[in-house]
């Protein structure tokens, strides 16, 4: 079991060690706030990617959480046990799709269909993507929120109906309040997944311009995109910015993960204590 252990953890420090040795030579201040260089030139950096990545991610969030919140307090709180079920279960189907299929799906619902309350212009645009990326992000906070809810101690809702205060304002002001952290551990877990995925965003958001663009109805770059592009460039140059791109989203989502973790733990010893 110990080897295994080792194993597995050494499989991390192999990977993240060795994108670092080659991300290095890349890794600088113009790396992080100028853009690509032009006409094969070397240096440049990724600031458009950072920023598309920022612009993505918040779409996708501003999406995702709210549903997904509002969502698993009705199936923890509201719904008939048979309804609640068949959420939880098309939840996790969701939640198993290939995200280049959930990139098609939007491609064609909001790209190529003319429908008006999708209206986005028609052509790729950080909307597009962070639409896609918010259905990767849904069934993850749906799901985690719903495991926080269940670990909130009934007896707090029971003594907040014995003083008469109704359903809804004991979800509002007491359940809520008491699994606020495991609710925040769900919503960094789904931002660091979507942050790293490339797929959905080669039919939405892959056409983008080489400046820094805070435009959501244009294309934007992202560093899922950019670390897929100049992986397949003839430049050494962009070969070890691509890695440098691939250190700084595994970064990212290392501490994301990490804190998530910090997140979840707080939560759990605070439940336990209630």
């Amino acid at each position: 079991m110990v080897a295994a252990a080792l194993v597995a953890v050494g499989v991390l420090a192999i990977v993240v060690g060795s994108v670092l040795v080659r991300a290095l030579p890349a890794l600088n201040l113009a790396f992080f706030t100028q853009g690509p260089a032009l006409f094969g030139q070397n240096g440049g950096g990724i600031a458009p990617a950072i920023v598309g990545t920022l612009m993505l991610v918040l779409i996708a969030g501003a999406i995702s959480v709210p549903i997904g919140v509002l969502a698993a307090i009705y199936v923890s709180e509201f719904a008939p046990r048979h309804i609640a079920s068949q959420v939880r279960l098309w939840l996790d189907v969701l939640n198993g799709f290939p995200s280049i299929v959930i990139g098609i799906f939007v491609f064609a619902l909001a790209i190529k269909t003319k429908i008006p309350i999708l209206d986005i212009g028609h052509h790729q645009s950080a909307w597009a993507g962070g639409y896609a990326l918010s259905i990767i992000m849904l069934p993850l906070v749906g799901r985690t929120t719903m495991e926080v809810l269940a670990l909130v101690p009934n007896h707090l809702r029971e003594a907040s109906y014995a003083l008469g205060i109704s359903k809804w304002r004991t979800v509002i002001g007491i359940v809520l309040p008491s699994a606020i952290s495991g609710i925040v551990t769900g919503t960094t877990l789904a931002v660091a997944r979507a942050a790293g995925e490339t797929a959905p965003l080669l039919f939405t958001c892959s056409f983008a311009s080489q400046a820094v663009s805070w435009n959501p109805s244009q294309p934007v770059s992202s560093i899922p995109f950019t670390i897929f592009s100049y992986s397949e460039s003839p430049s050494p140059s962009q070969h070890a910015q691509a890695w440098a791109s691939a250190f700084i989203l595994i970064a990212f989502v290392l501490v994301t993960s990490l804190g998530a973790r910090a997140l979840l733990d707080r939560s759990r010893r605070r439940l336990g204590q209630v």
